[in-house]
């Protein structure tokens, strides 16, 4: 909201909202082509294009995810901080020192939690925690904004650095809605598959997803251009009250990273054989080394360089908007070519192209960003 503002920002969470349940919707109707199921995207794409375009979208997936894993540490890192902040404001302890905590409470739970399966119970948690979040931070944010003076609603920066954030922006509010993972969700959906699942996409980008655009709204509403990226950075009240909703944020990243980084651990383990009891010593070694290493060179990168909407960003450009958009219409173009008329393969075929050079233009956005940053702040720096 702050890069766009008021008409920008509404008007550009509800297009990406239809925009993503439209591009959702086509990968849905394709899980059953060819007469097979097709539980992983990129065995999708190897059924239709090759070995080739197999490994592109598995690479690209798995980039996709590591981006989100990225900025689940920096958020886990951000919410331990405000919550130390509230009672001793020292200076002593900096952000990195909290990501690398964040970092250590991850590859705990990922150790403890061999399959994803196991996560049953903690989905439950994970809902409760985004609630608690949701509506501390609406309550909060609700009462300072009648009780504050006129906010400034104007988009800062100069004309040229806000061209380059509302490009950024575009790829962020892309990346808020999407994952690059339908069919892997789609292959745990009971039949019939494709109407189930979107009857499931129709929830999800409808009342689903309110509870985002109240929190984006009321943020922005009752902070105007000084609302943080970590809206918990903005709100007064009782400290207890935050320090619940920090703490909640902070339980929630541990569990979202963990969901994010399963496929990974699962490729991991049927690359290298795990089988067998989760509690034998060899394969609780092998999750404290490999799940360990993935998420501490994740906790060092998320450190080195804490610029969450950057790298939200960047996971927008190169991974989300082919995932999302470019790919699913080629798709759809290849395994409906006889049964599309000229005007519906020329609209599948305009979004192909506007996507594209929407992609390119974020990409080099969330670059330029980065160096920005980088430039401005430090290494580790303490943001």
């Amino acid at each position: 909201m702050v890069p766009l503002g008021w008409v920008g920002g509404v008007v550009g969470l509800i297009l990406s909202s239809a925009i993503s349940l439209y591009a959702s919707t086509l990968i849905a109707k394709l899980h059953e082509y060819g007469g097979r199921r097709h539980i992983r995207y990129r065995d999708l794409a190897g059924f239709m294009y090759g070995q080739t375009a197999y490994s592109l979208v598995w690479a690209s997936q798995y980039a996709n995810l590591f981006l989100i894993n990225t900025g689940y540490v920096i958020l886990g890192g951000q919410a331990l901080k405000a919550f130390y902040v509230l009672f001793r404001d020292d200076h002593q302890m900096k952000l990195p020192h909290f990501i690398a905590v964040a970092g250590l409470a991850c590859v705990l739970f990922a150790i403890a939690i061999p399959h994803l399966s196991a996560l049953r119970i903690w989905l439950g948690f994970s809902t409760f925690f985004s609630l608690v979040y949701i509506c501390i931070v609406i309550a909060l944010s609700l009462k300072d904004g009648l009780e504050a003076p006129p906010r400034d609603y104007s988009i800062p920066g100069t004309k040229n650095s806000k061209t380059w954030a509302t490009i950024g922006a575009a790829a962020n509010l892309v990346f808020a809605y999407n994952t690059g993972m339908l069919p892997e969700i789609q292959a745990t959906v009971k039949e019939p598959v494709v109407n189930n699942m979107i009857k499931a996409l129709n929830f999800q980008f409808t009342l689903g997803v309110i509870p985002m655009h109240a929190v984006t709204y009321i943020g922005y509403w009752a902070y105007g251009s000084s609302a943080s990226s970590y809206l918990l950075n903005n709100v007064s009240g009782p400290i207890w009250l935050k320090g619940m909703a920090n703490i909640a944020a902070f339980l929630q990243a541990i569990i979202a990273l963990h969901i994010f980084a399963s496929p990974t651990y699962e490729f991991l383990d049927t690359k290298y054989g795990v089988t067998g009891s989760a509690l034998a010593c060899k394969n609780l070694a092998f999750r404290i080394i490999v799940r360990g290493g993935y998420i501490a060179i994740t906790a060092f990168l998320s450190a080195l360089l804490p610029f969450l909407g950057d790298f939200m960003n960047l996971a927008g450009a190169i991974s989300t908007f082919p995932l999302t958009f470019i790919l699913p219409n080629h798709m759809y173009i290849v395994a409906k070519r006889k049964k599309l008329s000229f005007l519906k393969k020329s609209w599948h075929w305009l979004n192909i192209i506007f996507f594209s050079c929407i992609a390119v233009a974020a990409f080099v956005a969330a670059l330029r960003f980065i160096t920005v940053d980088s430039k401005t702040y430090h290494v580790f720096a303490d943001l």
